[in-house]
């Protein structure tokens, strides 16, 4: 492990580089590997081998694409122990975690590669005078801009997106993370044509160029709000299209009659799972308040007894510190102002502070759950992306749906109840792209995954989701 190298992978070639950036270990703040930066000439030449490769690729039949994604899925599956171990030096994760990255990037590999699964022309309508068909027609190049809380399974799904619509793409992985993403595709090297599949390591200089050259046909982005913005606006210059997944400050109703041993469980692996660090994760939690003391007590009782702080990742752990330092800092500064402010914290709220007397290292963050703060706090207006958790009360069904949509923001959201009629209901009037009922809020890559208002523009995931890889052509044959 401590011998490996990283490489741009451009035209199936290793590219290295004279300026390298070097990433921390989460667990023990212990510089990693170097990894080269790509320059803006390896970004240019990408992207002419992918133009070049397109040529030829977007002629591939179907069936002769997904075979393809059936052997990279066979690649990844090879190579299942090393990516699982580079994904915990990078992430922070467990071992148990990081294989579960490598094989839901497999499954994802294998669900595009079923012919049910991607798209087919289809008659759109028909009559005495004619019938028209619609097919769909590969954009070109796709740049994919990834983020970091799932370095694998987010790049890949951009990833099987693009080649099973007869795109190229080219990989952008979080500076954050970029080794297994790296490593990965220079593993699977010689199962495309060349140009096909490439990746480049950079910051936001690099993302920049991506989303302004006119060869770039889609820019699929997965990040904060901001940048999102960011992003679009600069897409706009050359009309590319683009898909955005954005942040999710995500509401949970619990019902008056939700089971609440499942409710608890389910309700803290949607909070506490990667250490909150998913973009659907539970993150704001309204309890009806009939039920509310018990649900946090056996709440407070489920976190401290399952979600802990593991510092060896071979330890099987669903639970692990904060990715970066960045992101640390952010979750440390909501901690400590509901500390100011005198929120009542219930459970964890100790922050494991680097060079102290303990001789503490790593990101980590107690797992944290505050009982009631105001709904103007900064962690309940805010998205923490982190392991703090608010749980509040309610009363009435539609102030509690009122308090749950957000004015900027729609990604998920999730509903306890034993009357499925009622949780169905609620599910409904609530704003968010995807409504999980009963159960933790987890993407399926069978069901499209999008968000309202400032969590996303347009989507990924299921057949809705490939659309956006694809013009749509109208043939209309007359009759």
């Amino acid at each position: 492990m401590e011998e490996l190298e990283f490489h741009n992978i451009i035209n199936d070639t290793l590219r290295s580089s004279p300026t390298t950036h070097t990433v921390t270990d989460p667990r023990t703040e212990s510089p990693l590997w170097p990894c080269p930066i790509a320059s803006p000439a390896d970004f240019e030449d990408a992207v002419a081998s992918a133009q070049t490769a397109f040529k030829t690729w977007m002629l591939t039949p179907l069936s002769e694409r997904q075979a393809l994604l059936t052997k990279l899925a066979t690649n990844l599956e090879d190579h299942l122990p090393l990516l699982s171990q580079i994904l915990a030096r990078e992430s922070g994760k467990s071992l148990l975690l990081s294989e579960l990255d490598v094989r839901t990037s497999i499954a994802q590999c294998l669900h595009y590669a079923q012919p049910a699964n991607a798209l087919s022309d289809h008659i759109q309508y028909e009559d005495e005078t004619v019938k028209i068909i619609a097919t769909h027609v590969p954009l070109g190049v796709v740049a994919a801009i990834c983020p970091w809380n799932f370095p694998l399974i987010l790049s890949n799904i951009k990833v099987v997106s693009s080649l099973v619509t007869g795109n190229c793409v080219i990989v952008k992985p979080s500076p954050f993370t970029p080794y297994a993403v790296m490593k990965w595709i220079e593993l699977a090297r010689g199962i495309l044509p060349p140009g096909v599949l490439q990746v480049l390591n950079g910051g936001a200089d690099l993302g920049q160029m991506m989303t302004l050259h006119p060869g770039i046909a889609k820019v699929s982005f997965t990040g904060t709000i901001a940048v999102g913005k960011a992003v679009m606006a600069a897409c706009a210059k050359t009309l590319k299209k683009v898909t955005l997944e954005l942040a999710g400050n995500n509401a949970c109703i619990v019902c008056a009659d939700a089971d609440l041993p499942k409710a608890v469980k389910n309700v803290a692996s949607g909070a506490f799972f990667n250490a909150g660090q998913v973009c659907v994760a539970t993150k704001r939690v309204y309890v009806h308040e009939s039920v509310y003391e018990e649900f946090v007590r056996r709440l407070v009782e489920e976190v401290k007894g399952t979600y802990t702080v593991v510092e060896d990742a071979s330890v099987p752990s669903v639970f692990g510190p904060v990715s970066n330092k960045v992101q640390f800092e952010t979750v440390k500064r909501i901690v400590e102002d509901c500390r100011g402010k005198g929120y009542e914290i219930v459970a964890g709220g100790e922050v494991r502070e680097s060079g102290n007397a303990e001789g503490n290292k790593g990101f980590w963050l107690e797992p944290t759950i505050v009982k009631g703060p105001p709904d103007d706090s900064v962690l309940v207006k805010e998205e923490q992306f982190g392991p703090i958790l608010p749980v509040m009360s309610w009363s009435d069904e539609d102030d509690v749906i009122s308090r749950s949509n957000l004015a900027n923001a729609g990604l998920g959201a999730s509903v306890y109840s034993s009357d499925l009629a009622q949780a169905e209901r609620i599910a409904r009037r609530l704003e968010a792209g995807g409504v999980w009922i009963n159960k933790s809020e987890r993407p399926h890559m069978g069901a499209y995954f999008s968000g309202f208002k400032d969590s996303g523009f347009g989507g990924e995931m299921g057949k809705q989701g490939l659309l956006s890889y694809s013009y749509t052509q109208s043939i209309h044959f007359a009759k």
